[in-house]
């Protein structure tokens, strides 16, 4: 995860950079890193710890901020809420596709030699865009639904996470296929039908 890096010590951020995690979680991936490191060096077991970058598709958990948009937006385009309420909107993340992760995953196990690969588009996004594209793909104006409520700042921000991931290209050959803006389309789209199946009217069955 580039939770990893957290307070980023540079920008983007590649297999070399120090790590400076500022969750929790962060601090338990920092110790799996670690430890998958451990046993290939110690022991020769294949394997590699793939430093991934955000990356999304419509199974993304409702209470991860992209999904938690894109669910808000189709509730609101049915009508059935008024307002989103999220945290700090300028919060900057590197987004990629989650299907085009789980390729560079694949093509890890596939070398001669095991390594560690940071996986990322090299391009970050606000939360703010993020939620710009998503309500314009329903044709709706993010700034007039969208509330910043304190309640959900974190205590230790993480501003800016952008990868650099030079090493998966030239070693792995690979590229991501699906932008930004056809991510958060599916994952919109997902979401309104989700929402409009379970939000229809239960009709009784008729007794014959």
């Amino acid at each position: 995860t580039s939770e990893l890096f957290g307070k980023a010590q540079e920008t983007p951020q590649n297999e070399q950079t120090a790590f400076y995690p500022r969750s929790p979680y962060g601090v338990s991936k920092l110790y799996a890193h670690w430890i998958t490191i451990n046993y290939r060096e110690s022991y020769g077991l294949f394997a590699c710890t793939g430093i991934l970058f955000n990356h999304e598709s419509p199974r993304r958990g409702r209470e991860f901020v992209t999904r938690k948009i894109t669910h808000g937006v189709a509730r609101i385009k049915h009508g059935l809420d008024q307002e989103l309420r999220l945290g700090n909107l300028d919060s900057r993340r590197d987004w990629g596709y989650a299907g085009d992760f789980v390729c560079a995953m694949w093509m890890m196990l596939q070398q001669d030699e095991p390594d560690d690969y940071v996986v990322a588009t090299g391009t970050s996004r606000t939360i703010g865009e993020f939620c710009e594209v998503a309500f314009a793909h329903v044709g709706l104006d993010w700034q007039q639904y969208v509330v910043v409520d304190e309640r959900f700042l974190r205590p230790a921000e993480v501003y800016t996470l952008l990868g650099d991931a030079t090493k998966a290209r030239e070693k792995l050959g690979w590229e991501p296929e699906v932008g930004f803006e056809e991510m958060v389309r599916q994952m919109v789209d997902w979401d309104l039908e989700q929402v409009a199946h379970q939000s229809a009217p239960v009709r009784p069955a008729l007794r014959r």
